[in-house]
């Protein structure tokens, strides 16, 4: 392996291209050991916590394909004192075909092993329960499961090291979602519907509430009042903190733009795969803490007609040894040249890019003009109606980044933050251009200025076959393989007609007297 190494770095002097290809053949030789080995170091600090905190029960936690925590327990007693022995070393067996996008029923059979690095006591449970988030493998090949969008995440990593451009991508969204007081939905052969609440909703200025105490943000100017418009503050500090407690790097929140309860909760950045780690822990630390206050907290991009939908927006940036690459003196908003050719990459691929970053129907009920939705696709410093803003609030060279606004809170955290790090990856190894910025607001173009702009996608459909035409750049390094790629397209897509078929309700009310 050192004598690659050498090569490779070699062949960053000479040639790009050859050494981007020596990189991928390093990633695809190493891909069965991208899983740290488990020491006894590792094993005695997770027993610790276990005797400090009278755990009694651990917890395996996994994603899915879609994106979704899954689960099973073990007592306690079912692990080993030592790195070579059970659980460490053997894995844990599950039900693969029962998993979605996961093995057909004639291949079900799968391992799990435990990733010591994100041991917790579960912040939820009242049980006290140890929280091991897990890597899948293939009990018959001992290699690691193509499909487990943990370890896309962990390639995509390694093959950044490995192309030499820089050592580590940091990652830092922001996830909107609402809290709700109650939520309805059915939908059958002869009847469609749903319903949602909030005593804050702004259509609830008028309800007898015995008494009714008013302070109902007002549509669209949701966005920072404080107690008692704000009637939410203490349910996300709770939030919060329970979140900071468990490792999860929260630095604020805040209400948003929306009617109804509307939230944002913002966390310091971090390499790739532990933010997409965090960003799970984030969305079920707010669901059970809202559910336990008896509210609910949804991640569904759109929830709301006429009202803000809930974004993720995605700050991103890379480093080599310390320094950060985005950062330039004297270049446009402070930002390099390699930045320049990163954005191109994401403007470049941002249509196949949305089949994981926007990845259901409901994404383009919000990506939409207006709403703050930024669906035109150029790049401009702090003007936030551009898919590519570069931050500008301070001037400090580590704080210079990227913030991609398309993506929402639906999607699959360490799918799309591997997809945007290759679509960059992308730009910068083909020097993509992505044109002079737009500082202009977007949404006042002029009908002639407007159509010179390229958008997302208009709808799921539009954005998974874009996918299907352009994903050659996903494929490098053996980071996303053609199976992933082709059950993503295949699963999604059952989505569409299930949605496209069904009489909607509002149809009623212009048609049902045609």
């Amino acid at each position: 392996m050192a004598n690659v190494r050498s090569r490779a770095r070699a062949g960053v002097r000479r040639n790009a291209a050859a050494a981007v290809r020596e990189a991928e053949a390093i990633v695809r030789a190493g891909t069965n050991h991208l899983t740290a080995p488990i020491t006894d170091a590792d094993v005695k600090r997770v027993w610790k916590l276990i005797r400090d905190r009278k755990v009694t029960v651990v917890d395996l936690k996994f994603n899915d394909l879609p994106g979704l925590w899954q689960h099973f327990s073990i007592p306690v007693s079912e692990l080993s004192e030592s790195a070579r022995d059970g659980i460490w070393v053997d894995g844990i067996g599950f039900d693969g075909s029962s998993i979605r996008g996961f093995q057909k029923i004639q291949e079900s059979d799968m391992n799990l092993f435990p990733d010591l690095s994100t041991a917790i006591v579960d912040p939820v449970c009242d049980v006290p329960t140890l929280s091991l988030v897990c890597d899948i493998y293939d009990p018959l090949t001992k290699k690691p499961y193509s499909r487990d969008p943990r370890y896309i995440a962990k390639k995509a990593e390694r093959y950044l090291k490995k192309t030499g451009i820089a050592d580590v991508s940091y990652w830092g969204p922001e996830p909107e979602f609402f809290i709700f007081d109650d939520i309805r939905f059915d939908s059958t052969e002869n009847a469609s519907y749903y319903y949602v609440d909030s005593a804050e909703g702004e259509w609830n200025s008028g309800r007898q509430e015995n008494p009714n105490l008013g302070y109902k943000p007002r549509y669209k100017e949701g966005y920072f009042p404080v107690p008692p418009h704000d009637t939410l503050q203490d349910i996300r500090s709770e939030i919060m903190n329970t979140a900071r407690a468990v490792g999860v790097p929260v630095e604020k929140h805040h209400h948003e733009v929306a009617t109804a309860g509307q939230a944002e909760i913002d966390m310091r950045y971090a390499p790739l795969t532990k933010m997409a780690d965090h960003l799970m822990t984030l969305k079920y630390v707010s669901k059970n803490v809202a559910r336990k206050r008896g509210k609910i907290v949804t991640y569904m991009p759109k929830p709301l007609y006429g009202d803000n939908g809930s974004g993720m927006h995605t700050h991103q940036s890379l480093a080599k040894e310390g320094k950060n690459l985005f950062y330039d003196k004297n270049g446009y908003a402070l930002i390099s040249q390699m930045c320049k050719w990163y954005i191109g990459g994401l403007i470049k691929h941002a249509a196949a890019l949305m089949a994981f970053c926007a990845p259901t129907t409901n994404s383009y009920k919000r990506l939409v003009p207006g709403y703050e939705a930024p669906v035109n696709l150029a790049y401009s410093a702090r003007n936030r109606s551009a898919a590519c803003r570069i931050p500008v609030y301070v001037d400090h060279p580590k704080s210079k980044r990227v913030e991609f606004r398309p993506p929402d809170p639906s999607c699959n955290p360490y799918l799309a933050f591997s997809a945007m790090l290759m679509a960059g990856l992308d730009g910068i190894q083909n020097r993509i251009d992505p044109g002079k910025p737009l500082d202009k607001n977007t949404y006042e173009l002029s009908p002639e200025e407007a159509a010179r702009i390229p958008t997302v996608p208009g709808s799921l459909e539009e954005a998974l076959d874009a996918l299907e035409r352009d994903h050659a750049f996903l494929l490098k390094g053996d980071v996303f393989t053609k199976d992933v790629i082709e059950v993503w397209l295949e699963y999604k897509r059952q989505e569409i007609p299930k949605v496209k078929l069904r009489p909607h309700p509002y149809e009623f009310y212009l048609y049902f007297d045609v």
